[in-house]
Order: C-alpha cells, then structure tokens, then sequence
C-alpha cells in the first residue's frame, strides 16, 4: 500500500471504510446469541477451523504482527472483562483481538457488518454483537452481555466508532460505550495497535499494547473515568508508532 494523504472535518464521525452498504434493520426477534446444540457445533468449527487459522496466517504474513503485555490479562482468564481497542483496520479489527485470549471472544459490532460481503452471514457465529437499534433489541442486547459476564467471555468494544485505517493517533470517545462494564461490574483492558517501519516502505508491522485493568476513580463519574483512563493509556501507547502509511490532515 502506497502512502497517501486523506481529509477529514470530523474526527468524532468521519468514517473511511471502503465498504458502502445500507445499514440492516434489526428485527425485534434477533438473537444475539447463538447458543443451540448445532450452532455450538458449528461455531467451533469456524472460529476455531476457519477464522483463527486465517487470522494467525493474515497477521503475521501481512503484518510481522506482535503483541506486548499480554501477560496483563492471564490473571483474568476465568473472568469476565471488557476490552476497548483503536479502529484503525478493516480486516483485522475483527482478527486481532481473538489472539489474545485462548478462549472464544464477543465484539460489539455497527449492524453493517451483518451485510459485509462473504462473512456478513458468519458475524452472530463469530461471537459478533451488533448495536442495537431499538427498545426491544436493546433488552436483548443486554441480555446477551449479561450472557457473557456470566460465562467469562471477553467482549471487545472500537470506542472511537468509526474506521480510519491506519491512523496512529487516537480519537475522542463516546463515554457511554463504557456504561457495559460499569453496569456488570467488571475489568476494562484496552489495547492500542501502533505502527511501525519496514524495510518496504510501504508496508508497516503492528505491534499490539495491551494495558489495564481499569476501573472508575472515586469522586468521579463513572463511565467518564474509565473512557479518560482508557484513552490518555491509548494516547501514550500510541506515540510509539514511527510510520504512517496515511496522512490524515483536517480540512481548513
């Protein structure tokens, strides 16, 4: 990929995927959880038969990929935490975070992703939560996050929303993607993907810093805590990245 420069006038909404699709209406009877004897079966298969296989092969071919402070989160791996990264790739934003924990993981989803070309069918199998949209799918939502707590299964949350690929500064947060971990009463870890020169200058490797656990101050708000926590960590992980590969400069 060759460097290039792209314009923005909003870091908080601004999206760059390439991916142009009409977001899905959830219906009121979704399931967030896939959990029948034959959708267990077959979950496996994939996530562990297709998707990690793919994903090791895709990170480490494409991005000499490594990972620092994972040693953080061994002490948590018989609990329930919440996990919040920078949104900076396509493909593996949704590979990374499954490395980091030996168990399958939840993420929390845009419902466009439900539409993504060849996979968009697989993402509720893949442990994929979309947003919910409505009163009803919100109740079901919650539900299934209830579900996960329950059963000490990592759910990873892109704070920042929207994708800049390979951008290697980190943008503001909505503080209410942190109500999850302070209503369930658990751990927050993030992890910042930094980037970093090659030999081919147009190729980058991503070194993954995993930080935490957080949880809210006193004498402060709760969810505003931890999104404060969370990104000044993130902001200073990711100073250390030393290539851009695309320049992102605001509009005048």
């Amino acid at each position: 990929m060759k460097e290039k420069t792209v314009y923005y006038q909003d870091e908080s909404n601004d999206e760059f995927s390439e991916a142009k699709i009409e977001t899905p209406k959830i219906p009121s009877s979704y399931r967030y959880r896939r959990d029948r004897f034959y959708e267990r079966i077959f979950r496996n298969f994939l996530y562990y038969g297709i998707f990690k296989p793919f994903g090791f092969l895709y990170l480490k071919i494409k991005f000499h990929w490594k990972v620092i402070g994972k040693d953080k989160l061994k002490d948590y791996k018989d609990k329930p935490l919440f996990l919040y990264g920078n949104h900076t790739q396509i493909l593996g934003d949704a590979l990374l975070p499954a490395f980091l924990f030996s168990k399958k993981i939840r993420i929390i989803v845009h419902p466009n992703n439900l539409r993504s070309p060849f996979i968009g069918w697989a993402v509720p199998y893949l442990g994929g939560y979309p947003l919910p949209q409505s009163i009803s799918n919100y109740r079901s939502f919650f539900h299934a996050l209830e579900k996960s707590v329950e059963k000490k299964e990592p759910v990873v949350l892109y704070p920042e929303a929207h994708l800049w690929p390979y951008y290697t500064k980190i943008r503001p947060f909505k503080k209410d993607s942190f109500h999850y971990p302070v209503a369930l009463n658990t751990p927050t870890f993030c992890f910042t993907n930094t980037y970093h020169k090659r030999k081919n200058p147009n190729s980058v490797q991503i070194i993954t810093y995993v930080d935490g656990p957080f949880y809210p101050l006193p004498d402060e708000e709760e969810k505003e805590s931890l999104a404060r926590q969370v990104r000044e960590t993130m902001q200073k992980r990711a100073l250390l990245s030393d290539k851009e590969l695309i320049h992102y400069l605001k509009k005048p």
